[in-house]
């Protein structure tokens, strides 16, 4: 897609530039005609060089006199005749100048012709962002540390402005305009071999479907990752081919579950997204009866994990408690409220589940939930980061922050991608299996340690590489050797392995390694540090292998034969 800024350039400077050439053209005409006197008295008349001369310094108000001789009065009364010709129009011509400076329809095809083309000069892989919201700027600043780079576009003209301020480095190419517009799609670069992923995060549904099938065909090789807020939405996306289908209240569901009936699983999971290895006294959910206030699409998930769970539980509609739902005014009856909960058995429950799409109704049903019950455990839906100090300020037991599970598992997707793949298995294993596995990083590394991913590829492991492409066999427990002493372990543990389509959960010791191997390690930062020196230093890895130093120049094949 080109830009139509020179031809906006061009169309609206031709009548100024027409104007500004006849009226030189008629002063230095005239100036030719008019008849002068030189030094010696004799009639003489100015050549088109000398009425060109004179003209562009008189029409320019520089003045630097009469030129070569004194005029004569016929001379300067075209001389005063064609200081306002010209002076109109050089007035007109700077004034469109000026106007076209502050065009709006230029200034965008400026920005669009710059967009396109620092799209087009990148010369390795990016994602492309729809929308920049609290979701996908949090998800941006996130990705800009590993770093990624990044397309963004967005409908709106101020939120492309509040990116650029954000000043990234290196600066992520970001323009504005309908999203479901197929131009500004191909000119955001979705055919482009370098858009690897597609992000679109709206909680429009109708959107997240539409701009996901406009880009799977426009670019079928393209890694999708699409936000559903409903199990039809869902399913109807992975018939079409999107794998990557994001819906927070299945998510919601599914740790709630967890929650009930493993909770060492439910550990695990949010471990991954930076939760410590540990379960806080508010953690613990209780068993008993649930009130969950609002059946709408969290609602229906949460029923579906409930169910599982052999948990009793009853839903309180929300649709007739407001007052007005007009589109400016929305106004709910708290009466209206605090009498379905107390109908719902309140005074008895032992869990509430606040689940609107409203944030001040679900702190509402809370407090009054806990003026009938103080000891009742309290569980919120927080639909916006925005309001995140006052959900804190509420004290609520567990909060589910639904942008903030999106971030956590877009991130997890493009960034992570072993550690997803990781807590896609966790709903394959029991809870026995879930404390092993706990018990056992904590034993080895402690309630918080760090998780890292590596393959075995040139960029990533270079020594590694080279060996194994030599048809060695190494095996996994030479990784885990300390780089100063390799009669000892580092503190690192290797949670999956991924070769091709196969994944091996926990591999043994014995494990050989290929090359391409993707790993998702639990470790510390030092050992990662030592672990990467294995991976890309020869001499390193060497150590590790057979215990001893490489030796390199005249004295190595003596050495190294020993």
């Amino acid at each position: 897609m080109e830009s139509n800024a020179s031809w906006i350039i061009i169309r609206r400077l031709r009548i100024p530039l027409i104007i500004i050439i006849v009226t030189f053209a008629i002063s230095i005409l005239g100036m030719m005609i008019m008849p002068g006197v030189d030094d010696k008295g004799n009639v003489y008349h100015l050549n088109f060089f000398d009425a060109f001369y004179f003209v562009s310094y008189m029409a320019s108000t520089i003045g630097f006199g009469e030129s070569p001789y004194a005029f004569t009065y016929p001379q300067k009364l075209w001389v005063s005749f064609s200081i306002y010709l010209t002076v109109i129009g050089w007035f007109y011509g700077i004034g469109t100048v000026v106007a076209l400076i502050q065009d709006k329809v230029l200034a965008e095809e400026i920005e669009r012709s710059r967009f396109i083309r620092e799209v087009q000069n990148l010369q390795e892989p990016f994602i492309l962002v729809f929308g920049y919201n609290n979701v996908t700027k949090n998800l941006i600043q996130r990705l800009s540390k590993i770093p990624r780079r990044m397309v963004v576009i967005d409908k709106s003209e101020s939120k492309i402005e509040a990116l650029d301020l954000e000043n990234y480095h290196p600066k992520i190419p970001a323009f504005h305009g309908d999203l479901l517009d197929v131009s500004i799609l191909e000119m955001a670069g979705v055919r482009s071999p370098m858009c690897k992923s597609v992000v679109t995060l709206f909680e429009n549904e109708y959107k997240n479907t539409k701009i996901a099938m406009m880009c799977k065909h426009l670019n079928p090789n393209v890694s999708l990752i699409v936000r559903s807020n409903t199990l039809q939405n869902s399913e109807y996306l992975y018939n079409i081919g999107i794998e990557h289908i994001e819906n927070p209240f299945k998510v919601i569901s599914n740790r709630l579950y967890f929650a009930l009936t493993a909770p060492h699983l439910w550990m695990l999971e949010m471990w991954v997204h930076g939760h410590p290895l540990r379960i806080n006294k508010n953690e613990k959910i209780p068993r008993g009866k649930y009130v969950i206030y609002g059946y709408g699409r969290m609602g229906i998930a949460l029923e579906e994990g409930l169910k599982k769970a052999g948990v009793e539980y009853i839903f309180v509609d929300a649709s007739d408690m407001f007052l007005t739902q007009k589109k400016t005014e929305k106004i709910f009856s708290e009466i209206a409220l605090e009498e379905s909960l107390v109908k719902a058995g309140i005074d008895e429950a032992t869990v509430i589940i606040a689940g609107t799409r409203d944030d001040m109704v679900n702190l509402a049903v809370i407090m009054l939930a806990r003026k009938h019950n103080k000891n009742i455990y309290t569980i919120a839906r927080e639909n916006s980061l925005a309001e995140l100090s006052v959900f804190k300020a509420a004290k609520i037991d567990r909060n589910y922050v639904l942008e903030e599970i999106i971030t956590n598992k877009t991130y997890n997707y493009l960034a992570m991608p072993l550690a997803n793949l990781f807590i896609k298995q966790l709903g394959k294993r029991d809870e026995k299996w879930g404390k092993e596995i706990v018990d056992r990083i904590v034993s080895k590394l402690g309630r918080k340690p760090h998780m890292c991913e590596m393959s075995i590829t040139k960029e990533q492991a270079y020594a590694l590489y080279d060996e194994l492409k030599k048809s060695k066999e190494i095996p996994l427990k030479v990784l885990k050797r300390s780089r100063k002493d390799y009669t000892k372990d580092n503190s690192v543990l290797f949670l999956l392995i991924r070769r091709g389509e196969k994944l091996f959960m926990l591999p043994d010791d014995d494990f050989l390694l290929r090359i391409g191997d993707e790993m998702l390690i639990v470790c510390s930062k030092k050992s990662e540090v030592d672990l990467a020196y294995i991976l890309n230093n020869y001499y390193e890895l060497y150590y590790v292998i057979n215990g001893k130093e490489k030796v390199s120049g005249f004295l190595s094949k003596i050495v190294n034969k020993r």
